[in-house]
């Protein structure tokens, strides 16, 4: 009897660690897989705020006039919110294709047992329109701030001074959002996305100064 009940204890004790793991794995996976979304959307709207704030300093370089830096930095916007959807679109198809071949062969080769497994397995396909969508949002999200900062400032000197304040402050924004999801010290995150920032704001600006002095533009 003794010896009946220890089983008894030991097999629920086994059954209530095995359900406890299943629903701590089962939180984790679905944290990952909302972290990857957000991070993936941060990551998005750091290019187009880096991208776009760095076109719009270049063409301040050489431009003073205030409808050329917002012109440029709206066509930045569009430009780059479309390439992000087009190249996310090819990407995520791809993928998609490789796993549909892939359940195809899992059906085929799957026991009965096996089929309703299997068949689950398609709700979790990649979307390619959704990640399209996603992607092009996300980067006109972060192409907008330096757009706003520079529309509503007359001096040219200002102008570029506000652009390079907001797009660092959203930096650091996105860096620390980053750090977060990603589990990684938020400071040296943040110094880094800041950084990185900037160079290609100081580069592009250098650069288009120095070929406009040559040119004359």
């Amino acid at each position: 009897m003794a010896a009946a009940a220890a089983t008894a204890a030991a097999s629920e004790t086994k059954i209530t660690v095995n359900a406890t793991d299943t629903d701590s794995t089962s939180s984790d996976f679905d944290y990952s897989q909302r972290s990857q979304w957000l991070r993936a959307a941060v990551l998005g709207a750091n290019d187009g705020l880096v991208s776009t704030s760095s076109l719009m300093m270049g063409v301040g370089a050489v431009k003073s006039d205030v409808k050329a830096m917002v012109l440029s930095g709206f066509a930045g916007l569009v430009a780059g919110a479309c390439s992000m959807a087009i190249g996310e679109f090819v990407s995520v198809y791809s993928q998609l294709d490789i796993e549909l071949a892939q359940l195809k062969r899992s059906r085929a080769a799957a026991a009965a047992n096996e089929e309703e497994e299997v068949g689950g397995s398609a709700a979790n396909l990649p979307r390619p329109v959704q990640a399209a969508v996603a992607s092009a949002l996300a980067f006109s999200v972060g192409a907008v701030v330096p757009l706003l900062s520079a529309a509503f400032v007359v001096g040219h000197r200002a102008r570029l001074g506000a652009v390079g304040a907001a797009a660092s402050v959203a930096l650091v924004g996105f860096g620390g959002v980053g750090a977060r999801l990603g589990r990684a010290p938020v400071g040296v995150s943040c110094v880094r996305v800041l950084v990185g920032g900037w160079l290609a704001m100081a580069v592009t600006f250098g650069l288009l100064r120095l070929v406009g002095s040559q040119t004359g533009l």
